[in-house]
């Protein structure tokens, strides 16, 4: 019997990294194929058997790829089985006008009298003629070298320019002090509060359809709209449980009078410490003199803009973070508001009931939310295990 002219004699490691290609679903198929056609030929089976196994019409593939296959024996699995570089017509523009190229599709079409936002192929393409750049050049081509290059004009993303916290390491440190103290200090709770604003009550105009094998649950596109709701609520950093107050508005008055419904519905401690962000009505001149006002603090407050405590937003902070009196304010840092716990939780409330909900109304809205507060403290609720120290976050 005749030897085969490639003889594939596959190591278990090699066998093992083939059969992980060809399993995987994200796999390009023409690299699942050429993995089939090494291991078909390792079993010893026949050129043309492998080929009208694989729906292969000519036979020379099966073998062009087990000699690459051999001749590659020294590279890596995976680029055993890639095609050959090609070698494709050469570019009809030198590196410099190229360069030209890519520097205007970074400058602003304004520049260039062009009274858009940004470039398109086709006004890029117009551009670079007008400039001299080239004699000619096609739009598509244009796109290409886009592609090529990886330079969007067409996308846009948000980034925030923040300026520092110039006290950030002082407030990461105290609310994460605060975290460790909360299950071990008796007579204190610690509280994270902020508020989930712009709750849609969205109402469906037709019900969903059911999932199947296959298929996921539909939803109607088309949507009524009746209004929204905002929660403020509180979760006790100890136990893990959530109280909210659901309405319309977040006025200074709604946090003054949700931080008392907590202070009312959690008594018998002597201190009360709610960890906030820096919103301004976290730091509101109703909110100052209702501490005072607890606190049992008989001193002037002064004018809100003129002087005192109450003069502005930092002598505010100062009163209501001043720990030795029976409520303290702690602070997350500007643009940090992920350090607040609460906002862990409001997540997780988008995603059960907000975002796939259907709503009939405001009120239905608000109930649901509740609802599932109380779900949520009966089934769900334990503290947070909080890690984070200050500390530069790692992979």
């Amino acid at each position: 019997m005749a030897r085969a002219k490639y003889r594939i004699d596959l190591t278990l490691k090699e066998r093992k990294q083939l059969e992980k290609i060809t399993n995987q679903h994200k796999a390009e198929q023409s690299m699942v194929r050429r993995a089939k056609i090494i291991l078909m030929a390792d079993e010893g089976i026949k050129h043309l058997a492998i080929a009208t196994a694989l729906g292969i019409s000519q036979e020379n593939v099966i073998s062009t790829w087990l000699k690459r296959w051999l001749e590659r024996a020294d590279w890596p699995i995976a680029e055993r089985l890639k095609d050959e570089p090609r070698s494709g017509a050469p570019d009809k523009f030198t590196p410099e006008q190229l360069c030209q190229i890519i520097a205007l599709a970074c400058e602003e079409p304004a520049a260039y009298g062009r009274p858009i936002t940004h470039w398109s192929h086709r006004e890029l393409a117009e551009e670079v003629i007008k400039q001299g750049i080239v004699e000619s050049i096609s739009v598509s081509h244009v796109g290409k070298l886009l592609k090529k290059t990886d330079i969007q004009p067409h996308r846009t993303r948000y980034w925030l320019n923040a300026k520092a916290d110039e006290r950030k390491d002082e407030r990461i440190t105290d609310i994460c002090e605060a975290y460790r103290k909360a299950s071990k200090v008796e007579n204190e709770v610690f509280i994270s509060v902020d508020e989930l604003t712009g709750a849609q009550a969205l109402e469906r105009i037709a019900p969903d359809l059911p999932m199947s094998p296959g298929k996921p649950q539909a939803r109607e596109f088309e949507y009524k709209r009746h209004g929204t709701q905002t929660l403020i609520a509180g979760i006790n950093v100890a136990t893990g449980k959530v109280q909210g107050i659901c309405g319309d508005t977040r006025t200074e008055e709604d946090f003054v009078g949700f931080i008392e419904h907590m202070i009312d519905s959690n008594p018998g401690h002597e201190v009360y410490h709610f960890v906030s962000d820096q919103l301004n009505t976290h730091k509101s001149e109703s909110l100052v003199r209702f501490v005072a006002d607890y606190c049992e603090i008989d001193k002037e407050l002064g004018i809100k803009g003129k002087e005192g405590v109450l003069k502005s937003m930092d002598t505010r902070e100062e009163f209501l973070a001043e720990t030795g009196k029976g409520i303290v304010f702690h602070y997350t840092p500007k643009h940090a508001s992920w350090m607040n716990q609460i906002e862990i939780w409001f997540g997780m409330l988008t995603k059960k009931v907000i975002k796939r909900g259907n709503f009939l109304s405001k009120e239905d809205l608000k109930n649901k939310i509740l609802a599932f507060v109380d779900y949520f403290n009966e089934t769900m609720a334990k503290p947070y295990k909080w890690t984070y120290q200050g500390k530069v976050l790692t992979a």
